[in-house]
Parts: C-alpha cells; sequence; structure tokens
C-alpha cells in the first residue's frame, strides 16, 4: 500500500514537471513574438536577439517536455533520439543566433545605430526576469523532490534565460537613461556571447547522451567521463 501511495505522488511529479515545461514553451512563444516585433518597431537589437533566443528555446522546451514524460514511463535519466535532436537543433540555432547578432551589433555599433526606445525592453525583461525566476524555483522544487538530475539541469538551463534578461534590462535602462546607441550594441553581443555559450552546452549535451549536466560548464566533465 505504502509504494503504491509514493508511486501516486510521483505522478503527480512528473504531471508537475510536464506542466512547467509546457508553460515554458508557451511562455516562450509570447516572448518570442513580442520581443521581435517590438525589437524591430523601435530598432532595438538586444530585444530582437532576445526575442529570437527565446523562439529558439521553444525547440529546447519541446525536447524538455518529451523527456518528462519518457523519464515518467521509463524511469531513464538519459536522453533519447528526439532528445539528442532538439539538442543539436537547439545547438545550431544559438550558433547561428551568436553570428548573426555579433554582426548586427558590429554594424550598429559602427554607423552609431540608436533604437527609437528601450522601454518594452525594460518591460518585457522585468516580465521575464519575475517568469524565470517561479519557474526556476518549481523546477528545482519538483526536481530534487523527484531526485531527478535531468530537470534539475533544465532549471540551470532556465538560469540562462533568467541572464539574458538581465543583460537586456541592464542595456534597456542604460539607453532610456543616457540615450548612448552603444549601450544597446553591446547589450547585443553580450546576448549573442550567452547565445554561444547555450549553443556550446547543447552540443555538449547531446554528445555526452546525458542531461545529468547543468548548464554552466559542468556539461564537459560528463563528455569526458562518456569517453
Amino acid at each position: 500500500m505504502k509504494l503504491e501511495v509514493i508511486g501516486d505522488r510521483q505522478r503527480k511529479l512528473y504531471s508537475f514537471a510536464s506542466a512547467l515545461a509546457l508553460i515554458t514553451i508557451a511562455y516562450n512563444i509570447i516572448e518570442g513574438a513580442v520581443s521581435v516585433f517590438f525589437g524591430l518597431e523601435d530598432g532595438s537589437m538586444a530585444l530582437f536577439g532576445f526575442g529570437v533566443d527565446s523562439f529558439i528555446e521553444v525547440v529546447s522546451g519541446i525536447g524538455i517536455w518529451h523527456m518528462v514524460r519518457r523519464i515518467r514511463s521509463s524511469n531513464s535519466e538519459n536522453p533519447d533520439q528526439f532528445e539528442q535532436t532538439a539538442l543539436r537543433i537547439t545547438g545550431a540555432g544559438f550558433y547561428a543566433l551568436t553570428i548573426g547578432l555579433s554582426i548586427i551589433a558590429a554594424v550598429d555599433l559602427y554607423r552609431g545605430h540608436k533604437p527609437d526606445t528601450t522601454f518594452w525592453g525594460i518591460v518585457i525583461s522585468l516580465i521575464s526576469i519575475a517568469t524565470m525566476w517561479l519557474l526556476i524555483h518549481y523546477k528545482v522544487k519538483v526536481g530534487k523532490q523527484l531526485n531527478s538530475e535531468a530537470i534539475l539541469s533544465d532549471a540551470a538551463c532556465t538560469r540562462a534565460c533568467l541572464q539574458l534578461s538581465i543583460v537586456l534590462l541592464i542595456a534597456s535602462v542604460g539607453y532610456e537613461l543616457t540615450h548612448i546607441g552603444g549601450i544597446d550594441s553591446v547589450g547585443t553581443f553580450v546576448i549573442a556571447g550567452l547565445c554561444y555559450r547555450e549553443g556550446k552546452e547543447a552540443f555538449e549535451k547531446a554528445k555526452a547522451k546525458s542531461f545529468a549536466c547543468a548548464c554552466g560548464g559542468a556539461c564537459q566533465t560528463n563528455v569526458s567521463e562518456n569517453k
């Protein structure tokens, strides 16, 4: 009887983890669309790059949602072929975005480009910081309760999204206060750098065939251990 109670609790926790993954996907779609629109409308490439990043995160989120459902049924933490493919597509997307944003930021910096406003960058980044903080809190909570390194790794990657939001907020506030166009370009460069890091980590996870490596550089150790 005790085993049935534990099993039922685990099912509820996995359902909650699956719901968190779906919320992450839906939020990134909305955030991406709004950010790309206002980024192009206002001439803020930092906001535009932030929005494209959100769309790439959707692919990653689909892989995470699939992962949670698979772990619930198979109890295996190692990614399957679908998840590895999602990781590779995500990594390639981040690398492409890194190149594109770096070129745009360099050209804007050279031309002295100034956004019309970065007001929406401030609004979107503040909403994103609050949302990411809540997602991280609950992903860590459910990951610890299930003792799942894969779900905890997803929470760590959500922290990378939080870092992007903070960079966007700093760049947007900085421009609104000073109207120095280079601030938006520098913010775009930093976002490009963070996208490169996310792309690298996605490929490392796919190569290691393990989600049990948190975003931030720990994947490399797992890659070495799996050789």
